[in-house]
């Protein structure tokens, strides 16, 4: 099997190093015609308070594209949570179509997305809600 791609000898490491390289090259290069979805102020601005500064917008875009990846991965793992808890609750109800006979709406819960979060090594606490929280400050404001 001849995986060198020339005159029968076998491919050596540095031909595939090269070709590595010259991947990455025009991989680098096409970042300059692409617009993320994550712009490159906000890229910088994180970057920096992780204290790193670059200048160069390729890499920057690089960060960009692999956190949009992340991203997408972790919703689309979310939805599927959502989905298998919201099937999990309605096997037992026999109404799983509203009147319009219109599938009911996904409600993503911070429980999906921690569940999905998880998965990746990423633990999420969240806060409960406030609503005692603010009724005892509302009351510690009256006592002026």
């Amino acid at each position: 099997m001849n995986l060198g791609g020339g005159g029968g000898h076998p491919a050596t490491t540095s031909d595939h190093h090269h070709d590595d390289d010259a991947a990455l090259t025009e991989f680098l290069a096409s970042l300059m015609d692409y617009t993320p979805t994550i712009p490159d102020e906000l890229v910088e601005h994180y970057m920096a308070k992780s204290g790193f500064q670059c200048p160069d917008v390729r890499l920057i875009r690089l960060v960009a594209v692999a956190t949009q990846k992340f991203v997408s991965e972790v919703v689309t793992d979310a939805l599927q949570h959502c989905k298998a808890r919201q099937a999990s609750m309605a096997r037992g109800d026999h109404h799983k179509r509203d009147k319009a006979g219109k599938e009911k709406r996904l409600v993503l819960t911070m429980e999906d997305l921690g569940r999905a979060l998880r998965e990746y090594g990423v633990n999420v606490k969240h806060r409960e809600y406030f609503a005692d929280g603010v009724e005892a400050a509302e009351g510690e404001g009256d006592d002026q």
